[in-house]
């Protein structure tokens, strides 16, 4: 009996945990689904011819970034960066988690994070969901010292991190591979059974509260298996080539902007700003905001033709934007995170490919969770990802091929994974910002 209502504890300490991880991501789901709307006006997506009020939506960010960068370099600090290079640090070196986790940094985030999506910027979301869902653990464990007492620091946060994931796309087991994948390096029942727990919770109050079960649509294509791997291997090589190139470049990015956003925030915004608001006049929209509404309206048949160029060049120079805008965004500093646009960067190649070869719903899957496994190296993870978005179990041997020769090229290419190489340029130490903006 005891030992009954020892586990029967636990797994409500489990359950609250995960309500509480869905909480704290609801209101990033909620900007995202606001910043759709914002982005929906644009001609890319309405149809419309360019207005007053579009135009000034558009020229957002030459006002926002500057604002962002000047808000991280003084006082919004801590909520500066991804925000799962600032959770892996906490996971692997308890006595920064201090710093690095709690109310302060996730609000700190938010608001920047906040700022940047309502103003277009091409980024996504799971950087800071996977640091506010470790947050609310620490906070926890801070608050309750014996909370799941069963579970170390460290097993805690990336359990808890890779619950962000589930709520913040209502996708329970990606947050669970995540853990494993790329948290832990290893898939341990000692860790799996509690973030299913977690990330099951976390993710049915994403469901309540608004986030759909395919949030991009169902791909409503089935073509045979042989099909499916023959297309996969030239989808996989070219979005792993892509996928490594972003990461590689995002990396060199972030290294070199490091200190400049901060000794010249000013200077180094307006540019950023300017090149951004260029992209989305360019683009007609196109190149905006994360990309998921971009994906939507490619599954839904609607070509991703930007406002300058139609039909394939005009996929070709989305794919562009595409790619560039991500690069420049998160190497700035500002909040964000990498999965959303490698999936729709992606999604542009592989549909591009496939309306060459009379096949682009086909090509357009392969190459979404290809462009993901590209720039992450995380293939399983990418494989979950794509079936849960876009509803296409229908294509798992492709994706399953697709995904590991994009890793296996990108690895070629990219010594360490994306998000440890970022975790590795968070931790080293910034020298004291000098000069005036």
């Amino acid at each position: 009996m005891t030992e009954v209502k020892a586990l029967l504890q636990r797994l409500g300490q489990l359950a609250l945990l995960g309500l509480l991880v869905g909480l704290v991501c609801w209101p990033f789901n909620l900007l995202d689904r606001w910043a759709d709307q914002l982005l929906q006006l644009l001609p890319a997506f309405s149809g419309e011819p360019w207005s007053v009020l579009t135009v000034g939506l558009a020229c957002s960010p030459l006002v926002a970034v500057p604002v962002l960068l000047l808000l991280q370099r003084q006082r919004f600090s801590r909520g500066r960066g991804s925000g799962i290079p600032q959770a892996m640090t906490s996971i692997e070196h308890p006595e920064q988690a201090g710093a690095l986790l709690g109310l302060v940094p996730s609000l700190q985030r938010l608001v920047l994070w906040g700022l940047a999506t309502m103003t277009l910027l091409p980024l996504g979301r799971e950087g800071p969901v996977v640091q506010v869902g470790a947050s609310a653990a620490y906070w926890l464990r801070r608050a309750f010292p014996r909370w799941i007492s069963r579970l170390s620091h460290a097993d805690l946060l990336a359990v808890a991190g890779g619950a962000g994931l589930a709520g913040g796309f209502n996708t329970p087991l990606l947050g669970v591979v995540f853990v494993a994948e790329e948290f832990m390096g290893t898939f341990s029942t000692a860790l799996i059974w509690p973030a299913l727990v977690i990330g099951a919770l976390a993710a049915a109050f994403s469901s309540v509260v608004g986030q759909p079960e395919f949030a991009l649509g169902i791909v409503g294509v089935a073509p045979e298996e042989l099909i499916q791997l023959l297309w996969a291997l030239p989808v996989g090589v070219m979005a792993g080539l892509l996928g490594a190139l972003f990461a590689r470049v995002l990396l060199r990015v972030t290294r070199r902007w490091r200190l400049l956003s901060q000794r010249r925030p000013l200077r180094l915004g307006l540019v950023l700003g300017a090149v951004l608001t260029l992209f989305l006049l360019l683009s007609g929209g196109a190149a905006g905001c994360d990309g998921e509404l971009l994906m939507t309206h490619m599954i839904e048949g609607v070509s991703p033709t930007t406002w300058a160029l139609p039909g394939l060049f005009g996929d070709l120079f989305t794919l562009v934007l595409r790619v560039v805008g991500p690069v420049l965004t998160l190497g700035s500093g500002i909040p964000g995170g990498l999965i959303d646009p490698s999936f729709a960067f992606g999604a542009v190649l592989g549909h591009s490919m496939g309306v060459v070869g009379s096949a682009p719903e086909l090509g357009l899957t392969l190459g979404m969770v290809a462009g993901l496994a590209g720039a992450t190296q995380l293939p399983v993870m990418a494989v979950l990802f794509g079936i849960r978005m876009a509803g296409d179990q229908q294509l798992l041997p492709g994706l399953l091929l697709a995904s590991v020769l994009a890793a296996c090229v990108s690895r070629l290419v990219v010594d360490k994974p994306v998000y440890h190489a970022l975790k590795d340029i968070a931790d080293e130490p910034l020298p004291e910002a000098a000069g005036r903006s």
